[in-house]
């Protein structure tokens, strides 16, 4: 990641009223609004919204119940946190740090961007967009450049989601020389101080982001919200891989749905295995394996034959070759695929 910015459009508040002038030309305060006796939940989900946004999260990832159920409760706080206030009950905004652990492709980024809409929606922030970030768009290269650098990213995440992934490479304590401490110490004010205008969600490995959380406390006790994703199990990534073969016009063969399920069981022990990442790559290359099969007949195809993958073009994947697990020094995950989908 480079800093990337996605931008999720949305309306801008209604404007303050504008305040009543007297006859002498001096401004008065606009009159102070009743307070009501009750509040109704579904005004407030009309006006924002807000439940499509949560129905389209259910929609685009597969399984995640508990990330789910925590998303909906985060949303449920906000609505009755705006009802308080129309009944004049005090509100403070509650912090809304948050800590996204599991393996790559289980879906943190999607849930970030989700997360950024409905703060957005909730009147939580100000633009809800999401800023993704990595510890080499935060730190500097030389004494005096990391702190520039970091309120950079800050000031483009402002009024919406700042995602750092990996997050945990931000602290090495083995070099001395580093900058990551710094990089820390500029987040923990931010989170502290604009924690009304920023969320700041932290993501990583479980293991490397707990070891993380131990070496700084600091950080650790201003995230609100620790969501553990869990790995998708073989069921299902096979769902995963129909919603996507679906969205490009695709669609398995019976024998290629039993040679995809085949090669899913033996790619998930294979090492850096990337889940719903992993499943894109494979159906990537079948799609090769299909239009080099279909270019080869040379003859007319019909509507049938272009959409439909064959066992053929999956079972040529070089996971079938080497299918054995690998050693546990080989399963040292690592962000990115290696390939081995081909």
């Amino acid at each position: 990641m480079s800093g990337r910015s996605f931008k999720l459009p949305r309306g801008e508040p209604p404007g303050e009223p504008p305040a009543d002038t007297s006859a002498a030309g001096q401004e008065l305060l606009p009159a102070a609004s009743p307070v009501a006796d009750d509040a109704d939940v579904g005004s407030v989900l009309l006006e924002t919204d807000v439940t499509e946004v949560l129905d389209r999260l259910d929609r685009e990832l597969v399984g995640l119940k508990p990330v789910k159920t925590r998303i909906r409760e985060i949303a449920a706080l906000l609505v009755i946190d705006q009802l308080r206030r129309q009944v004049g009950l005090s509100s403070e905004k509650p912090s809304l740090h948050m800590s996204f652990t599991g393996n790559p492709g289980t879906g943190k980024t999607t849930v970030a961007l989700r997360m950024a809409e409905i703060l957005h929606r909730l009147g939580y922030v100000e633009r809800g967009h999401l800023v993704a970030c990595t510890r080499d768009d935060l730190l500097g290269q030389y004494v005096g450049h990391t702190a520039p650098k970091t309120k950079e990213m800050l000031k483009r995440a402002a009024g919406g989601v700042l995602f750092i992934d990996e997050a945990y490479y931000l602290y090495r304590p083995e070099n001395e020389r580093d900058y990551g401490q710094e990089v820390i110490e500029i987040l923990l004010q931010a989170m502290e101080n604009d924690r009304d205008k920023l969320v700041v969600v932290l993501a990583g490995y479980k293991n490397r982001m707990d070891e993380f959380f131990r070496s700084n406390p600091g950080l650790s006790s201003r995230i609100a919200h620790h969501l553990d994703f869990p790995d998708y199990t073989v069921d299902e990534l096979m769902q995963i891989g129909q919603m996507m073969l679906a969205k490009q016009a695709y669609e398995w063969s019976d024998d290629a749905d039993d040679a995809f399920r085949r090669y899913l069981e033996l790619r998930v022990c294979q090492p850096r295995f990337a889940h719903a990442r992993s499943v894109r790559n494979a159906i990537d290359r079948a799609r090769l394996r299909q239009a080099n099969r279909l270019f080869a007949a040379r003859g007319r195809l019909t509507r049938r034959e272009l959409m439909t993958i064959e066992a053929e073009d999956i079972l040529k994947s070089r996971v079938f070759d080497d299918p054995q697990p690998a050693s546990d020094e080989a399963m040292v995950p690592k962000a990115a695929d290696d390939g081995r989908e081909g």
